[in-house]
C-alpha cells in the first residue's frame, strides 16, 4: 500500500475532557466548553460577508457600530443566520479570531484588514458579539529568531509590549487576547530556553495584572510540556507552573505529533500525558485541548514513471495533502477504503493506492502506482 491516510477521532477530545473534568469535579449542568480560532483567511466560512442597506442617515463620528436586522436585507440576514458560526453559537462560549501578528514593541499587525478589505472588522466583530459569545482573538509573534526572546529581555520593552496588547484589546472592546507565541518553540533554538522563560514569565504576570484590572482574560496557546520529573520534557521555554495562576486559559497543541512522516495526529496516550501535567499544575477550567479537525494523507511508495498528466509532488516524503475531519468518510469512499480504528493511538487509519496512466516527457507510454 502506497498511501497512508490518517484522522483523528473525537474520541481524544471525549476522553480528554472526560479525564479532565473528573479530576476536579463538575457541575451539575453541561457546560459549553468548545472554543475555536477563525483565521483572518477564512472569515467567510463561519460568517458570511454581509453588507449594510443603504441608509440617508449619517453616522456619528464615534459611534459604536451598529448590526441589527433591519439594517440588512432578508436574505443577508438569512444567510447570517444560517452561517456556521450561528448554527454552533451554543456548542462554544468564545472565539479566538486569529488576525493579529506581534511585530515590535509598538506594532501589531492587524492581518483581518490586509485579507478583508472591503468588510470592516467593526462591522465584523459585532455580528460575532450578536452571538453572546467572548471574543479572544489570538495574536502570533511575526519576528525573526530571538527577536521577541531579546524584547521580553527588558524591562522597559517588556512594558511596551504590554501597553500595545492592552491598548488594541480595549480599543476594540475584546474580552481578553490570546498569545501563540511560537517562534520560542519551533524557530529560537531550545538552547535559549533556560534564558528566555524566565523573561517570559515576567512578562505574562505584568500583562495580566494589566488585563484583569479591566476584566479582560488573558490566555496563551503553546505546544505540549510534560512533567519536570519525566526524561522528556516537552516545550519548557512556556513554564506552565510559573504562569498557571497568572493565566485564565492555556490551550494545549495536541496535535501535529507526526507531520513529515506518516504516524498519529494526536495520540491519546501522548495528549493524556500533557493533560495530567497541566491539570497537576492548575484548575481544569483553565486547561482546553486542541482538537485537530483535519487528516493527512502521506505518500509512501512510488512505483514505476508517473505521466506528466499526473498531478505534481507524487514523490515519497512529499509534504502530506491536508484536508477537513468531516470530508474523511467521503475520501474514504472514493479511495475505495475501509477506515480501521486503531485502538493505541484512538485514531481512525487506512491504506490505499491509486494508478496514472499516459506518457512521459519524452512522449512515451507509461505508468504509476502511488
Amino acid at each position: 500500500m502506497s498511501h497512508k491516510f490518517r484522522i483523528l477521532t473525537l474520541t481524544l477530545l471525549s476522553t480528554a475532557l472526560t479525564f479532565s473534568l473528573s479530576a476536579h469535579g463538575v457541575d451539575s449542568q453541561p457546560r459549553r466548553i468548545v472554543t475555536g480560532w477563525i483565521p483572518y483567511y477564512s472569515v467567510k466560512t463561519v460568517i458570511p460577508f454581509i453588507k449594510k442597506l443603504p441608509t440617508s442617515v449619517v453616522a456619528t463620528p464615534g459611534a459604536p457600530v451598529t448590526c441589527e436586522p433591519n439594517e440588512y436585507s432578508p436574505e443577508d440576514n438569512a444567510a447570517l443566520n444560517a452561517s456556521y458560526l450561528y448554527t454552533n453559537k451554543d456548542l462554544m462560549r468564545e472565539v479566538m479570531p486569529f488576525w493579529f501578528t506581534l511585530k515590535s514593541p509598538t506594532l501589531i499587525r492587524d492581518d483581518y484588514t490586509t485579507g478583508n478589505p472591503s468588510w470592516p472588522m467593526a462591522d465584523t466583530l459585532c455580528l460575532i458579539r450578536k452571538t453572546g459569545l467572548k471574543i479572544i482573538p489570538t495574536m502570533t509573534d511575526g519576528t525573526d529568531e530571538l527577536v521577541l526572546a531579546g524584547y521580553l529581555a527588558k524591562a522597559e520593552t517588556r512594558t511596551t509590549i504590554v501597553k500595545s496588547i492592552v491598548d488594541l484589546v480595549n480599543k476594540n472592546g475584546f474580552d481578553g487576547i490570546d498569545l501563540d507565541f511560537e517562534g520560542f518553540a519551533f524557530v529560537d533554538a531550545n538552547t535559549t530556553w533556560a534564558k528566555t522563560a524566565p523573561n517570559w514569565v515576567l512578562f505574562i504576570k505584568e500583562l495580566s495584572a494589566q488585563l484583569h484590572a479591566s476584566q479582560k482574560i488573558l490566555s496563551v496557546s503553546t505546544p505540549y510540556a510534560f512533567n519536570p520529573s519525566e526524561k522528556q520534557k516537552g516545550y519548557t521555554v512556556y513554564a506552565w507552573a510559573e504562569i498557571a495562576s497568572s493565566i485564565d486559559r492555556l490551550r494545549i497543541m495536541t496535535y501535529d505529533y507526526s507531520v513529515a512522516k506518516p504516524g498519529p495526529i494526536g495520540p491519546i496516550e501522548w495528549s493524556e500525558k500533557t493533560l495530567q501535567y497541566a491539570l497537576s499544575i492548575m484548575p481544569a477550567s483553565k486547561v482546553f485541548i486542541g482538537l485537530p479537525g483535519y487528516g493527512r494523507d502521506w505518500i509512501t511508495a512510488v512505483v514505476g514513471t508517473c505521466p506528466v498528466s499526473a498531478p505534481p509532488g507524487l514523490t515519497v516524503g512529499a509534504k502530506a495533502a491536508v484536508f477537513k475531519m468531516n470530508y474523511a468518510n467521503a475520501k474514504a469512499a472514493i479511495d475505495l477504503a475501509t477506515p480501521v480504528f486503531d485502538v493505541k493511538n484512538s485514531e481512525a487509519t487506512y491504506s490505499y493506492v491509486q494508478s496514472f496512466n499516459g506518457v512521459s516527457a519524452k512522449g512515451a507510454a507509461t505508468t504509476c502506482t502511488v
